[in-house]
């Protein structure tokens, strides 16, 4: 192999690394921009020779010293009263640590190329990605090249050694479902997340679980996946649930605020709540409790998420091993008066 001469510590270039690997320079620039068309034991000869001759990776080995700079944080999300708390807990943690924040967020910000930027970015230590729609192999890219950061939420499994939070989804969903089947009900309805979300496999997992051990099959007509979980797309589904020949006596949502759309469809049908329909929802946000009746939910710990992520990320900062990487925090059902006992069923 070529011996770039390279004085362990400078700023290394394309160049240098071409003429450490014996790569043509523009191979070498495909992998240091993150470009997914490179054969992947390439891209591993590429970081390697980058770690050898110091790029990005010296102060982000195990015997690092710790890293200063901002705390990059990627919310690509409106922030409203699910992201907005997430990030608002991050801020406040990275207050207290002292970090400077810099704020990637709204919708026009997922069609943004973030990720293979980061490790340039100039006064940049480490990242908090929220939700991030990129695919795993970005994830993975990032993570080869030794940059510190920490997925809240993630919407794919993440990597092995990539750190994230999350919160117990199947846990919580299972112990909604055990409650609306402890109170009569068998023919529920789901109203289901994204089909590519991570959380929307597990919640999924969750709902079915008890019911189940009571013997009741899934049904595919009770089930309806959404492609954005919002009020609109709730009220769209619920009105197909409860359209059907035989509606189901209760209905489960992905978020509260489909649930919200969920107890619009049954009063524009005249079914009161409980007593003709159970609704529930999961989050546990503002609008869960402006509902008439609120709603049963179940509730993330939104807040904890944002500071354990910024926790992870200090130790990572800090050089310290992480021993868990993928932390999932407790949920909560919070029974309203949107749940009640199945009706009885009408005598033919």
């Amino acid at each position: 192999m070529k011996q770039s001469g390279v004085t362990r510590g400078t700023r290394v270039t394309v160049r240098d690394v071409a003429a450490e690997t014996g790569l043509s320079i523009a191979t070498v620039s495909r992998v240091m921009n993150g470009r997914s068309n490179v054969a992947p034991h390439t891209r591993d000869l590429v970081l390697r020779a980058m770690g050898r001759l110091g790029q990005h990776t010296p102060r982000r080995r195990a015997d690092a010293e710790p890293a200063g700079g901002a705390v990059y944080v990627r919310c690509p999300y409106v922030l409203t009263d699910y992201f907005g708390i997430i990030v608002s807990s991050v801020a406040e943690t990275l207050e207290v640590h002292g970090r400077p924040l810099v704020l990637n967020a709204g919708e026009a910000a997922q069609h943004a190329e973030v990720l293979p930027g980061l490790t340039d970015r100039t006064g940049v230590g480490g990242a908090i990605l929220i939700l991030p729609p990129e695919p795993g192999e970005a994830l993975e890219r990032l993570r080869d090249q030794r940059f510190p950061f920490v997925v809240v939420d993630p919407r794919t499994p993440p990597p092995r050694d990539v750190p994230a939070v999350s919160a117990a989804h199947f846990a919580g969903a299972r112990r909604l479902m055990t409650h609306l089947v402890e109170l009569g009900h068998r023919r529920v309805g789901i109203i289901g997340g994204p089909r590519h979300w991570l959380v929307t496999d597990h919640r999924q997992a969750g709902y079915v679980a008890p019911l189940a051990d009571v013997g009741v099959l899934p049904a595919p007509e009770l089930v309806r996946f959404v492609v954005e979980p919002t009020t609109e797309h709730g009220y769209r589904a619920a009105c197909e649930l409860l359209d059907l020949a035989r509606p189901p006596t209760a209905l489960v949502a992905f978020n509260d605020k489909m649930a919200v759309g969920a107890l619009r469809a049954a009063a524009e049908r005249g079914l009161r709540v409980p007593d003709d329909l159970s609704v529930a929802g999961f989050d546990d946000i503002e609008v869960s409790r402006a509902t008439q009746p609120m709603l049963t939910t179940v509730r993330q710990p939104l807040e904890e998420m944002g500071r354990m992520a910024v926790n992870l990320l200090i130790r990572l900062l800090d050089a310290h091993k992480l021993d868990a990487l993928h932390v999932e925090l407790a949920t909560e059902l919070v029974v309203r008066g949107s749940t009640g006992p199945a009706p009885a069923p009408a005598r033919s």
